[in-house]
């Protein structure tokens, strides 16, 4: 009992911390400092600062990814085994977005530590990242009976913009906020993942018009 509770110390300090302070700035002796506890409680439990960051982002993740699959599954189930698109692309970004942005997940420890794990990919956040694709797949395939007739590697490629945007917005919300003078709402966060829906969707069933304009264009 003592050790898990030496444990979950460590984890909820670091967490802390590096939501607060980045990864960078933040040493295993301010975590120790912060979990009132000794050096090699660190170096028995986990190893290594990047051990750490990896189990923090990991614990976060798996709790992401259940969400996605968890919609994912009930819009498959709803529809005899095939979703309409935009409902699979909402599954997909919606609980990233939920999780990280809106005035009620501002204040949020775990919100703030995924945001900075969005900003700053450190080496072993891109580690897992690269690693950990299976339930991306399991969207490509849902992708794919959604829209049949795309081909594959448009599937991917509409898959991987999906995220990119909805983590782009995660990164750079304030930015946003100052460049559009506040017309941008970053606390509504139903209409940002409808528009990261809605752009993501148009750019998969419009793909082979754009591609036929341009093969006519450069013709």
């Amino acid at each position: 009992m003592a050790t898990d509770r030496t444990r979950t110390a460590i984890l909820n300090a670091a967490e802390q911390l590096y939501a607060e302070r980045g990864f960078s700035e933040v040493t295993l002796r301010d975590i120790v400092a912060a979990a009132g506890v000794n050096l090699a409680a660190v170096n028995y439990h986990f190893g290594s600062k990047d051990e750490l960051i990896a189990e923090l982002f990991v614990t976060r993740s798996i709790a992401t990814n259940r969400e996605r699959l968890n919609e994912l599954k009930a819009a498959e189930e709803a529809g005899g085994g095939r979703a309409p698109i935009d409902v699979v692309i909402r599954a997909l970004v919606g609980p990233t977005l939920r999780g990280c942005l809106g005035p009620d997940r501002e204040g949020a420890t775990a919100a703030r530590f995924m945001i900075r794990a969005s900003i700053e990919a450190v080496p072993p956040i891109r580690k897992i990242r690269n690693r950990e694709i299976s339930h991306l797949r399991r969207f490509a395939n849902a992708m794919q009976r959604s829209l049949p007739d795309v081909p594959e590697v448009d599937i991917y490629w509409g898959l991987h913009f999906a995220l990119a945007m909805a983590h782009q917005t995660i990164r750079d919300s304030e930015r946003l906020t100052k460049l559009s003078n506040g017309l941008c709402n970053l606390d509504d966060v139903d209409e940002i993942i409808a528009r990261v829906v809605t752009a993501a969707t148009l750019a998969l069933t419009t793909r082979r018009v754009a591609t036929a304009t341009a093969k006519t264009q450069r013709a």
